[in-house]
């Protein structure tokens, strides 16, 4: 069995709402609803968050409170690093999604001659930088830092100085290499981007199979294309947003999208993908009760939680 350790980041800060930070805790109710003893099975360890900089007031427009992102990533690579070190499965629990980055930092760090895939289902690309972003929000960053991409082939922004230095700081954590090539990265369902992140998706080649692909095909042949698109890379990273849920059942996230997964498909596809015997971390992100209503999103997502943990448990 593999040897499994529950990571819990509750960072807020590159969100653009408040209250992701307040997820991990709806997804536990949302377990007591459910009479699970999930919660009693692991022993968690929770990452330091860099939520006090809220406090301070924004002073970096182009990549909002990155100064408190960078702590925040720093202490996440630095988990994850010690646990793919000792040979642990983390199963991470986040806020805001910046904090993929670390968590992609932190398993090439461990492992830094294996080449790393990257399974990023989600409505949105978060293929931004400061160059390019629209919003300022860090959350839209994750896949451009672990890159190390800047897309000045789109540049709409002029960030500070400052800014810029706490960019390049983010982008070497872990090393100096990008942690990922972007061509090692599958979306499933997004739907919601920019013109500078489809230049990139276009550069790249990025694969992006649609919701109207995954019915289409059916849950089987899209885990099978996906996992057959890294088939070069040694390890594989799977993050799952609760956004690329549809937006009638996603209220509780800070940006939900229509047409998106049914809860059932992505138990099904999460609960496939894991099997995959290179995925080395599977990651949840972005459930935000403050924008829901019974604690929907938290109950909907700890289903997939639960069954994504049963498969992985199950088949190893």
């Amino acid at each position: 069995m593999r040897d499994i350790k529950l990571v819990e980041v509750r960072s807020e800060i590159a969100a653009g709402t408040r209250g992701a930070s307040m997820g991990i805790d709806a997804l536990k109710i949302a377990s007591l609803d459910k009479k699970s003893d999930f919660f009693t099975q692991f022993d968690p360890i929770n990452v330091p968050d860099a939520n006090n900089y809220l406090w301070k007031g924004n002073n970096f427009p182009h990549a909002k409170y990155i100064d408190g992102v960078y702590q925040v990533l720093k202490n996440v690579y630095s988990t994850i690093e010690s646990l793919r070190m000792e040979k642990k499965f983390p199963i991470v629990l986040a806020g805001d999604h910046s904090t993929a980055a670390g968590t992609i930092m932190g398993i090439k760090a461990a492992d830094p001659d294996k080449r790393l895939g990257v399974i990023w289902i989600d409505a949105h690309a978060d293929l931004h930088t400061p160059f390019t972003t629209p919003s300022g929000n860090m959350h839209g960053m994750p896949l451009a830092m672990v890159s190390q991409l800047d897309n000045l082939d789109c540049q709409v922004n002029e960030p500070s100085e400052e800014t810029l230095a706490l960019w390049k700081r983010i982008k070497a954590i872990g090393g100096e290499s990008p942690k990922i090539d972007p061509k090692d990265i599958v979306f499933i369902t997004v739907r919601d981007t920019e013109a500078p992140e489809d230049h990139l998706i276009k550069n790249y080649g990025i694969k992006n199979f649609s919701t109207q692909e995954v019915r289409s095909k059916g849950i089987d042949q899209i885990s099978a294309e996906a996992l057959e698109t890294l088939k070069d890379c040694d390890q594989i990273y799977i993050s799952f947003d609760v956004d690329s849920l549809d937006s009638s059942i996603s209220v509780g996230t800070g940006t939900p999208v229509p047409d998106g997964l049914t809860v059932q498909e992505a138990i099904e596809l999460n609960v496939k993908l894991i099997q995959d015997k290179r995925v080395c971390c599977w990651e949840i992100v972005e459930v935000n009760p403050t924008l829901d209503s019974e604690n929907l999103m938290a109950e909907n997502a700890f289903e997939v939680l639960e069954a994504t943990v049963k498969s992985l448990v199950d088949n190893f």
